[in-house]
């Protein structure tokens, strides 16, 4: 998407740095990009560490796929490009929330693996830590748990483009870590999550 709209602004620096932040939260802001196939439990395991962090007393929020496709990006279907300027809405907000201070946990299918890379890049160029959460459940598993019928209609025909019916996953080649969501439990792979965060310097060990 052309950026010319935005070619004659000036990013202003304020007085208030992250470390003055973290001095106030007790944490470092970061993104936590959870990525897998439609229905592989990524929500379930966003929304549980935030419930972890929350209890910790970390300031944590939870982007999710659906969620923001009712506003932010309202506007964009599943085409390729629509998907990547989908990515791309959500990891500049997710480097906004970041710079502010808060854990992002960020839902989404984000099937291509340059989409991925092109939000890791973004946080890279002002050193905000990124880490990618490979939800690594099988496409047949996925598709018996199918809560939204979205398999089964793409398997029908009804839905073009789905990821892991007629549309690819690109999964990680090397992403900080990789949770069995078939085998393992929601509260212990969120547990995983938080242990990561710790072993990052993101939140203070327990």
């Amino acid at each position: 998407m052309s950026n010319d709209k935005s070619s004659n602004v000036v990013w202003h620096h304020g007085d208030v740095s992250r470390d003055d932040r973290r001095a106030v939260t007790g944490q470092s802001g970061c993104t936590v990009w959870l990525t897998g196939l439609p229905s592989s439990g990524k929500s379930t395991l966003a929304f549980a560490v935030e419930k972890l962090l929350t209890d910790r007393g970390q300031v944590a929020y939870v982007l999710d796929g659906d969620n923001v496709r009712h506003g932010l990006c309202g506007n964009l279907g599943f085409s390729a490009d629509d998907r990547a300027e989908n990515i791309r809405r959500i990891g500049e907000v997710a480097r906004l929330f970041a710079d502010a201070g808060v854990i992002v946990l960020c839902s989404f299918v984000s099937p291509y693996r340059a989409d991925r890379a092109d939000v890791r890049t973004m946080h890279d160029a002002i050193d905000l830590p990124f880490l990618e959460v490979y939800i690594n459940t099988p496409v047949d598993i996925c598709e018996q748990r199918d809560p939204k019928g979205l398999y089964k209609k793409a398997r029908a025909g009804d839905i073009k483009g789905f990821t892991g019916v007629d549309d690819p996953y690109e999964a990680p080649d090397a992403p900080e870590l990789e949770v069995d969501a078939a085998n393992q439990s929601v509260a212990a792979n969120a547990e995983r999550v938080v242990r990561l965060l710790s072993e990052r310097g993101i939140i203070a060990a327990s």
